[in-house]
C-alpha cells in the first residue's frame, strides 16, 4: 500500500481520469463546521445524513476533515479505502464509497465517502485540487444532498470547501471559547465567500453567498439555546452588519453519548431521544428549503 507520505497531488492529472459518473452540479452541498474541536460536529453530520435519508434524499456524507477524519470511527467502518486513494490516482470515488445500511434502519441508508486519519498531505492538499473534487463530487450521479463534515479550525483546506458549499451549518455550544471560534469562522466564511466570489471559477455557479445558518449544539434547554443564539447573534450584527439565522437547538442528551460509544446511530438506537427530534426539524428546514 502506498505511504500517505508519498502522495503528491499534482493538479493537472490527479482528477482527469474517470473519476465518477459525473454531469452538470446538481446534488446541494451542505458543509459542517466548527471553529472549536468537540462540540458535536461530525456526531451531527452523521444524524443529519440519516435524517435528510429517512425524508427521502439521496445522501452523500464525505468526511472532510482531511487530516483527522472520523466519520467511520463513530460508525464503526472499517473502509478499505479512502479520500487519500483518488487524490493518489490509486481508485476511483465510485470504488471508495461505501453504503451505511444497517439492517434495522434500512430507510435511513446513505453513503459514505471515507477520509482518513493522520494524514498531513490531505491536511495541506493544494486547492485548485480540492476545487476540482468537490465538483466532481457534486456531479455524481444519483444524490440530492452532498454533506461534507469539515474540519473544525480555520486551516486554508476548510476555509475553502466552506466557502464553496451551497449551505453552511457553523456548530458551537454556550462556552465561549465554541462561541468566540464559531464567531471567527462565521467572519472568515464572509470574508472568503466575497473574495472568491469574485475570482475566476473558484466557486461553483450554483452556490449561494448568503445561505449560513448555525446551529446550537449540546444545550440545557431550546429557551437556553435561543439565548445562546442571541449573544451569538448580536456579535455578528454589531462588527459584521449581520447574523445568520438560527437552523435549530439541540438540546443536551445522555443518549448521544451513549451511541457514539456504541459506534452506532443515535436515531438506530434511540430514535425518539430529545436531541434525534431536535436534529429532525433541522432536517425538515433543510429539506424544505427554509
Amino acid at each position: 500500500m502506498i505511504s500517505m507520505l508519498q502522495v503528491k497531488p499534482d493538479p493537472s492529472d490527479r482528477l482527469d481520469a474517470p473519476t465518477a459518473v459525473a454531469k452538470p452540479a446538481a446534488a446541494r452541498l451542505i458543509a459542517v463546521a466548527s471553529g472549536k474541536g468537540g462540540v458535536g460536529k461530525t456526531w451531527l453530520s452523521i444524524t443529519l445524513a440519516q435524517s435528510l435519508a429517512a425524508r427521502g434524499s439521496a445522501v452523500l456524507l464525505v468526511d472532510g476533515d482531511l487530516g483527522l477524519a472520523n466519520v467511520d470511527i463513530q460508525l464503526g467502518l472499517t473502509p478499505r479505502q479512502d479520500l487519500s486513494a483518488v487524490l493518489s490516482g490509486r481508485r476511483r470515488l465510485d470504488e471508495v464509497i461505501v453504503r451505511h445500511a444497517p439492517a434495522d434502519t434500512p430507510a435511513m441508508a446513505f453513503d459514505i465517502l471515507p477520509g482518513r486519519s493522520g494524514a498531513a498531505s490531505l491536511a495541506s492538499l493544494e486547492l485548485g485540487l480540492l476545487d476540482r473534487l468537490l465538483q466532481t463530487i457534486r456531479g455524481l450521479d444519483g444524490y440530492d444532498v452532498v454533506l461534507l463534515d469539515l474540519g473544525a479550525g480555520i486551516d486554508p483546506a476548510t476555509r475553502f470547501m466552506a466557502a464553496c458549499a451551497d449551505t453552511l451549518l457553523v456548530v458551537s455550544t454556550d462556552e465561549p471559547t465554541a462561541l468566540a471560534d464559531a464567531y471567527a469562522v462565521l467572519k472568515l466564511q464572509a470574508r472568503d465567500r466575497l473574495a472568491r466570489s469574485t475570482g475566476p471559477g473558484t466557486i461553483p455557479p450554483s452556490s449561494s453567498a448568503s445561505d449560513v445558518r448555525l446551529v446550537i449544539n449540546q444545550s440545557s434547554s431550546l429557551a437556553s439555546g435561543r439565548r445562546t443564539y442571541d449573544v451569538l447573534a448580536r456579535a455578528c450584527v454589531t462588527f459584521l452588519g449581520g447574523a445568520p439565522p438560527l437552523a435549530g437547538i439541540i438540546r443536551r442528551d445522555g443518549r448521544v453519548s451513549d451511541a457514539i460509544r456504541r459506534q452506532t446511530t443515535l436515531l438506530a438506537r434511540h430514535p425518539n431521544a430529545p436531541a434525534a427530534e431536535d436534529v429532525g426539524r433541522i432536517a425538515d428546514g433543510l429539506a424544505a428549503g427554509r
